[in-house]
C-alpha cells in the first residue's frame, strides 16, 4: 500500500502532481491558493502539502517499502512520524519532502531510526 492510500484513505487522484501549477486566483478576492495548501492538483486543500509529500514518496522506489513512516504537516513544515530502517533512507525522505513546492522545513524529531 502506497504512502498516500494509506495516510489519506483514498487512491492517488488521477493526474496527481508532486507540483502542480498553483490554480487560478480566486476572481472575487484575487487571493492565490498558498503553496502549503496547494492540492495535488492546484487546487486549495487544507493538508495539500502532506498529500504531495505522500505522492512524492509513492513515486520513489527507494522509500516506497517503509510503511511504518506518516507525513503530516504544520503549515510550511512537513512532519515525519514513526520509524525507518535506516538513516540512509530517512535522509532520502527529507530529501524528497524538502523538493515539494510550499515546504520550509522538514521536522523528524518523532522518527527513529533502525
Amino acid at each position: 500500500m502506497g504512502f498516500f492510500k494509506k495516510i489519506f484513505g483514498m487512491e492517488k487522484p488521477a493526474n496527481a502532481e508532486v507540483n502542480p501549477a498553483p490554480a487560478e486566483a480566486d476572481p472575487d478576492t484575487g487571493v492565490e491558493v498558498a503553496p502549503e495548501r496547494m492540492g495535488v492538483n492546484g487546487e486549495y486543500d487544507q493538508s495539500g502539502l502532506a498529500k504531495r509529500v505522500a505522492i512524492a514518496f509513492d513515486d520513489d522506489a527507494s522509500v516506497t517499502d517503509v510503511e511504518t513512516l506518516w507525513v503530516a504537516q504544520t503549515s510550511g513544515t512537513v512532519v515525519l512520524k514513526g520509524s525507518v530502517p535506516s538513516q540512509e533512507i530517512l535522509d532520502r525522505m527529507v530529501e524528497l519532502a524538502s523538493g515539494v513546492s510550499g515546504t520550509t522545513d522538514v521536522s523528524i524529531d518523532e522518527v527513529t531510526v533502525g
